[in-house]
């Protein structure tokens, strides 16, 4: 278990650098043609479609596999005295990841699609660009609540079998509740839910690296 925790805690601060990179990324270098035509916005893609899908295979698939090891080691260290919300927590972290991958999946595969169709019919091209787009952000991208739900529900059974640190317990309350807000369409929420999530990953993690078998007391 020891391991499994140390595992567990690398991963959650992985995950944190993860969302770091691509804040940077698509803040400072990310410079795409919003005002362009069809033709301008694909050409742009096809140039960087390389660059664009490693960053989502980063950013999802990677993020992905990486909170499955955090979901089961969490699992573990709160089943023994919270056995219901532990299961319950686990299920939609487990749920989280399986749609955080089919996001980053759906986004590279439909990237491939869009660029190729572009060649023939730009207009059609960015219809099926645009309709791939939304899907991501439904499920992962720009709607956090299943997210939102796990956080919650293990900060919950945290607190309650006095695990992890109080305060930091008291944060994922906050995090988990800003990720179930995100159900309403506006870019603030979806910001707030990530940044409070970046400090969330970063202290869990630091806590589950230090104290990999022992209940942190109440600070």
């Amino acid at each position: 278990m020891t391991q499994l925790q140390k595992l567990g805690g690398l991963a959650a601060i992985s995950e944190a650098i993860i969302y770091i990179s691509a804040f940077i990324f698509f803040g400072a270098f990310w410079e795409y043609p919003t005002g362009a035509d069809a033709i301008q916005k694909f050409a742009f893609l096809a140039d960087n479609q390389t660059l664009l899908s490693v960053v989502n295979l980063i950013m999802y698939v990677l993020f992905g596999l990486l909170l499955a090891v955090l979901v089961v080691s969490i699992h573990e260290r709160l089943k023994e005295s919270m056995p219901t919300l532990s299961k319950m927590s686990s299920l939609f972290g487990i749920l989280w990841v399986g749609i955080v991958i089919a996001s980053g999946m759906i986004f590279n595969i439909g990237l491939a699609a869009a660029i190729k169709l572009s060649v023939k019919d730009p207009e059609q091209a960015m219809t099926v660009w645009l309709t791939i787009s939304t899907v991501v952000e439904g499920l992962g991208g720009g709607n956090e609540v299943v997210g939102g739900l796990w956080v919650l529900l293990l900060s919950i059974a945290a607190l309650k079998s006095n695990t992890f640190s109080k305060k930091l317990n008291y944060l994922g309350l906050f995090v988990g509740l800003a990720g179930i807000f995100t159900i309403y369409p506006a870019d603030i929420l979806t910001e707030i839910f990530g940044l409070s999530q970046i400090v969330w990953f970063v202290w869990l993690g630091m806590i589950m690296m230090k104290e990999p078998s022992i209940q942190a007391k109440m600070r």
